[in-house]
Order: structure tokens, then C-alpha cells, then sequence
């Protein structure tokens, strides 16, 4: 523990004292993009040992060993001179990469993850500083490698508790427990579409680790993960996150999953396992939706994101999914078009629901997690309530959710049965008809009977707020145009 914690506080240290750093999220940023470098030619090491006339796609100026390590006199360059140097030529060499169609996939990722980075230092001798605590890991070490590993999860709780980025990364509790439960076999191809720092795709990873064996197995393992992120800083993070749990060629990819025209994905487009958290409390543009068929064409991104899950889960393939409360109750037209959809053509034989202070203090609102499997349309749905421990109130940052939280669940889950308590029922089955035809696909049954009421600072409110509104604008919408299409001939703009 000791190197984790002195490995941060060190360059935390250091990066305070440079004027250019502002906040914890360009921090992390800084020291991510180096981290990246140095993994990747660790990396280069082994694949100049193993492949025959290996070629960097990095020239040879701006590789990390000729640039960021010390000369054989120990000359290393620092200052103004190391400055100008990221500044004017590691930047725009590593933006400006030729890159084609053809070009493998672990060399194209050196140009990905550096179209949107930054170098935010602005003292040259403080960058050096930093460089050389970076350069003092040994990745060719195993221990002191897998001892980094766990370095990189604080920087990336680090990064969720930063909170200007933006992102809420699903905890690991919630991530391993999916993965546990969606039973990750060797020869399968797993997928998250909206994989922000690779939080699922390292559970699903950890899970099938436990089946390798032998070399053909290692093949399948690290052939086993896909990936598409589209913002850059979390992309950043994920690649390096793959690296550091050695998959040598990570299948992440820098785009937007949702411009894609859903129809015209193939068998090749679709995916054993899918596993993921789709973002929801936001909005994509209107062009988005013409990627949709017109009754999916919702206006709400998590919606968007279970069609494109739909369509890209091979038959008999398995899916795991968080959404909000705001899909199951929702009952605006694409809403119900995609339940409808997913209760007809897919087995949705779970809905774990889960307190609302799961993701607190990064947000309140209340989420669940979809279990369904493209094998048969849905009979029964399971509907499980985990319950907040006895022992606290609510989750939090200090005393987050963790995994044997869901102990009780995975017990119910190999042995189901309803259960019926005081304040309603904890577990409960209902028939596809009954949530088709008399709860007219709302399906927000089995909830929580109450919630404890947590005090937030403003932003935290004025986000839940907004997450909250972006359900009940979808709820209006449709009172209003059922109104108007009662009215002669509508109601004029």
C-alpha cells in the first residue's frame, strides 16, 4: 500500500507547485497521457523481442526511452528545453500519426488516445520531476507490475472523485457482481459500448482469468473484450487500463456507438456478452435519432443504447445492463416500443434493483440492473430488491457499496423465491402478459417502499434535478401530444 499512496502523493505533490495544473481532473489528465507512454514501451519491449522486424509507429525522437529516460551520461532533458519539446514536437508528431485502415490495431491506439490530449504543465523542471517519479516503475517486473494495478484503480477513484469530468464510473462492486452473474466462458467476445474507463471489461476479465490454462486459452482471453468510448479522456484511461492488465492489442475504439444505422448491422456486428452502464440523464442531437428506426427513435441517450444493445446481441447471446428508474416506469412511445421489443424477441428473466445512494455522492438517482438473453421471448420476469445493509443508512464515498453486499442476492439467484415483507415484496415474478398488457410496459414493480432522504450540496441537487426533469420532459411530451391529437386538426406552432 505504501507504494500506492507514495507513488500519488508524490506527483500530486509536484504537479501543485506548476501553475498551469488546475484541479484534480487536469492532474489526472497530466499524468495519465505519461503514464500511457511508459506502459506502451514497455510494451514495445516485449513485442521487439517476440515479432520478427518489429516497427514502432512512434518515430524514434518521441518514444518514451529516447525522450523521457536519461542518456548513458544521465543527461536528461528538463526546462524550457523539455517543454518546447512535448509542447512543439510530442504533441503534434503523436496527433498527426498516419494512420489507415490497415494499420494494426496496438499502433493505431498511440493516435487515438492523443487527438484530444493536453499537456497542461507549464515549468519545464516540474514536468521533468514528474517524468521521473513515472519512469521509476518497472513494468518488466511482475510484482511491482501488478502492484501498479492497484495504483491505477486510486487514480481512476481519484478521477470520480474529482467530479468536474463529468463521468459517474460504475463501482466495482456492481461491475464484478454483473460479470459474476453473467458467467464469462473462454471463445466468448464481450462488449461494452459505452466502456468509459473499462470498469466492466476488467470484471468480465477477472472472471475469465480463472479459466486459463494454457496458450490457446490466453488467446482467447485477451481476444475476448471490445470497446467504444466516445470521449477522450476516458478512452485514455481505458487503453491504459487494458495495457496495464497485459491485453497486448485492446479492441477499445475512440467513437460514438450511437452513429451507426442500427439496421445495418450484420452477424460480424454482434456480440456473445454484452455488459454495460449506458449513460442516461442526457440528451444526444436530434441527427442521432435518423440512425434509428422511427418507433426506437427516442430522445433520451440510456434508451438509444438499449436498441443498439438489442441489435448487436448474437442469438443465445447474454446481456447485462444498469438503467435508471425513469426506463422502467417510462411510458413515452419509443420508451414502450423498446420494452415491448425487449419482452417479446428477448428473455428479460431478471430486474435487480438497486438503493438509490449506489453512484452517491456522484448521484442519487436510483438504478437497476437488466438481466435478459436473446434465447426466447420472455415468460416471467424476476424482480429482486437489494436492500441497503443494516448497519448504515446509505452508501457513500467512504463507505461505498461492495461486493458481498450482493450475497444475499446470489444465494436468491441459484434459488428463487418470492419473498414478501412487512414493507412489500423483496422478490417477485410477474408474467410477460401481465407487464405487457395490464401494466401496459411499466414495469417499475418490487420497489423501494421508502428512501432515506440525504442531505446534498447544490450541485449535487441541481444534477439530480436535472436527471429527474429529463424523465418528466418525456412524460409531458406525451400528455401533450395525446391532447393535441384530440383537437381538429392539431395545434398550430
Amino acid at each position: 500500500m505504501a507504494m500506492q499512496s507514495g507513488f500519488i502523493k508524490r506527483i500530486r505533490d509536484i504537479m501543485r507547485m506548476d501553475a498551469g495544473i488546475n484541479g484534480d481532473a487536469q492532474r489526472i489528465e497530466q499524468m495519465v497521457w505519461m503514464l500511457f507512454l511508459k506502459v506502451y514501451d514497455a510494451k514495445e519491449d516485449d513485442w521487439e523481442i517476440n515479432e520478427d522486424d518489429y516497427v514502432s509507429i512512434i518515430p524514434e525522437n518521441c518514444r518514451w526511452r529516447n525522450w523521457a529516460q536519461a542518456d548513458e551520461n544521465g543527461h536528461a532533458m528538463t526546462g524550457d528545453k523539455l517543454l518546447d519539446f512535448v509542447n512543439n514536437t510530442l504533441f503534434p508528431t503523436l496527433k498527426e500519426l498516419s494512420v489507415t485502415p490497415q494499420t494494426p490495431v496496438k499502433k493505431a491506439i498511440v493516435k487515438s488516445t492523443f487527438e484530444d490530449a493536453n499537456n497542461y504543465m507549464k515549468d519545464g523542471v516540474y514536468l521533468r520531476q514528474v517524468i521521473d517519479v513515472i519512469d521509476e516503475i518497472e513494468f518488466d517486473d511482475v510484482k511491482e507490475s501488478h502492484a501498479f494495478g492497484f495504483v491505477y484503480e486510486e487514480i481512476l477513484k481519484d478521477l470520480q472523485a474529482a467530479g468536474s469530468s463529468g463521468e459517474f464510473y460504475t463501482p466495482r462492486a456492481v461491475t464484478d457482481f454483473m460479470a459474476l452473474m453473467i458467467k464469462p466462458k473462454l471463445g466468448e467476445h464481450m462488449a461494452d459500448f459505452a466502456c468509459g474507463t473499462g470498469g466492466f471489461i476488467t470484471s468480465w476479465l477477472g472472471q475469465l482469468s480463472k479459466q486459463v490454462t494454457d496458450t490457446e486459452a490466453q488467446k482467447q482471453f485477451d481476444d475476448s473484450i471490445y470497446g467504444i468510448e466516445k470521449k477522450p479522456f476516458p478512452y485514455l484511461l481505458c487503453v491504459t487500463n487494458m495495457l496495464l492488465h497485459d491485453i497486448e492489442v485492446p479492441k477499445i475504439y475512440h467513437e460514438n456507438s450511437l452513429k451507426h444505422n442500427l439496421l445495418d448491422y450484420t452477424e460480424d456486428d454482434k456480440f456473445d456478452v454484452i455488459l454495460m452502464n449506458p449513460p442516461y440523464g442526457g440528451h444526444d442531437d436530434k441527427s442521432i435519432q435518423g440512425f434509428f428506426p422511427d418507433d426506437l427513435a427516442s430522445s433520451e441517450t440510456a434508451d438509444l443504447f438499449m436498441s443498439v444493445i438489442m441489435y448487436r446481441l448474437k442469438k443465445n447471446g447474454r446481456a447485462a445492463v444498469v438503467v435508471p428508474d425513469g426506463f422502467l416506469f417510462g411510458l413515452d412511445n419509443a420508451k414502450v416500443a423498446i420494452k415491448k421489443k425487449l419482452l417479446t424477441e428477448f428473455n428479460l428473466h431478471t430486474i435487480v434493483r438497486l438503493p438509490g445512494s449506489v453512484f452517491s455522492p456522484y448521484t442519487s438517482i436510483s438504478t437497476n440492473l437488466l438481466f435478459f438473453d436473446n434465447t426466447k421471448p420472455t415468460e416471467d420476469v424476476w424482480y429482486y430488491r437489494v436492500d441497503i445493509p443494516s448497519d448504515r443508512k446509505h452508501f457513500s464515498k467512504t463507505k461505498p457499496m461492495e461486493l458481498k453486499h450482493f450475497d444475499d442476492c446470489i444465494t436468491w439467484w441459484n434459488d428463487r423465491k418470492e419473498i414478501m415483507l412487512e414493507n412489500g415484496p423483496k422478490s417477485q415474478k410477474f408474467s410477460a402478459d401481465y407487464l405487457l398488457n395490464e401494466q401496459g410496459c411499466n414495469i417499475d414493480l418490487c420497489g423501494y417502499p421508502h428512501e432515506e432522504e440525504e442531505v446534498l450540496d447544490p450541485l449535487d441537487t441541481i444534477r439530480n434535478y436535472q436527471e429527474k426533469r429529463t424523465t418528466l420532459n418525456a412524460e409531458i411530451d406525451k400528455v401533450l401530444a395525446e391532447l393535441e391529437a384530440l383537437l381538429p386538426g392539431g395545434v398550430a406552432e
